[in-house]
């Protein structure tokens, strides 16, 4: 079954796109939500959802421009379970894109980065 799932950004929280038939989602923008868990309550829940599926290979682009520290621990943990899903032979690749003057953005991807070991994580600098 195809889902498709578009969230536009507001002040405090980014611009979420899932598209399922094409195994790729995109979260965009700002987060800093006071109640981020929330907010990603849904996006959580089908992404775990499908990583438990049978899927060939699955793609996420973060194009973060500023996060909080409660949206780095929930992304950090979004990508952990992706790196143990990937760990079971699924492919799964992480662009983390961002511009060359924003250091924190740079920093945080390659702190990331560190803690993969299985999926491709590539950090995109624009």
């Amino acid at each position: 079954m195809a889902y498709y799932l578009e969230i536009q950004k507001t002040g405090s929280t980014p611009y979420v796109l899932i598209d399922k038939a094409k195994s790729y989602m995109k979260i965009e923008g700002e987060s800093f939500h006071e109640n981020i868990i929330a907010f990603f309550g849904d996006i959580n829940d089908w992404l775990n959802g499908y990583l438990e599926s049978d899927f060939g290979s699955f793609t996420i682009d973060f194009e973060m421009l500023y996060f909080n520290s409660s949206t780095a621990k929930l992304l950090l943990n979004m990508l952990i379970n992706m790196d143990e899903h990937a760990g079971s032979g699924k492919k799964i690749t992480v662009n983390w894109i961002t511009t060359h003057d924003n250091d924190i953005i740079i920093e945080c991807g390659e702190d990331f980065s560190s803690e993969m070991t299985n999926l491709t994580f590539n950090i995109i600098i624009e």
